[in-house]
């Protein structure tokens, strides 16, 4: 199923967009989903369940925010940044979006920081906080360039660092209040449009890791650089 701005059901992906610049390329589709070409909205977490892919950054977002600097650019707007001094625990989940790439590993992991972008995600990593992993639809049968992110809200240190209770749909809800209320980071302004789709995800708790209930929703955000 393709998801462009000719649907009438989704009107908000009718945005403009900015003036691309070398190797970049305004898309024609917003995003494939998964399910139709063999993927999953719910990511590998390598214990036979997954985390659900509840965010999807269009790919008629303006072709800068779409790159591996631009999306980080914009996460940091939203006070996402980079891991605690480059420092990962655990491995990397997979992912596959149904763009003929099969499952791949995430391509980045980013954490709430607090406000400090360099040294901030330090203090995510004892408190807990906000936090996602983000991967591209741009294989060969959907090169959508649309970014699917699986955000969840997590616990502190003395929790293990477990996904809070309700802690996807509350870390998407939270990340998603930030980007539609505008945002801005090293001198660049972000716009956001949101709309929300039911029926990608499951609702409850079947196939989901944690043990975790899901609402089913997952949002749609068009990004805009102005």
């Amino acid at each position: 199923m393709l998801f462009s701005a000719a649907l009438l059901s989704f009107p908000l992906l009718a945005v403009g967009l900015s003036t691309p610049g070398p190797n970049l390329h305004s898309r024609a589709v917003a995003f494939v989903v998964p399910a139709d070409n063999g993927g999953s909205q719910l990511d590998d977490a390598g214990n036979g369940l997954g985390e659900p892919l509840n965010v999807i950054i269009s790919g008629l977002s303006s072709p800068a925010v779409l790159t591996d600097a631009g999306i980080l650019s914009y996460a940091r707007s939203l006070g996402l940044s980079t891991e605690c001094l480059g420092i990962h625990i655990g491995g990397p989940q997979k992912a596959n979006l149904g763009d003929g790439n099969g499952p791949l590993d995430q391509t980045s992991e980013l954490r709430q920081d607090f406000g400090n972008s360099i040294f901030g995600t330090c203090l995510e990593s004892l408190k807990g906080g906000n936090h996602l992993r983000y991967w591209r639809q741009d294989g060969p049968t959907a090169n959508t360039g649309a970014l699917f992110l699986a955000v969840s809200k997590e616990e502190n240190l003395a929790h293990s660092h477990t996904i809070s209770p309700d802690g996807y749909d509350v870390g998407r809800d939270l990340l998603v209040s930030s980007a539609v209320a505008g945002s801005s980071f090293g001198g660049v302004t972000y716009t956001a449009t949101s709309e929300t789709i039911s029926g990608l995800l499951p609702v409850g708790t079947a196939g989901v890791n944690h043990g975790i209930a899901l609402d089913g929703k997952v949002v749609l955000l068009t990004v805009t650089i102005v």
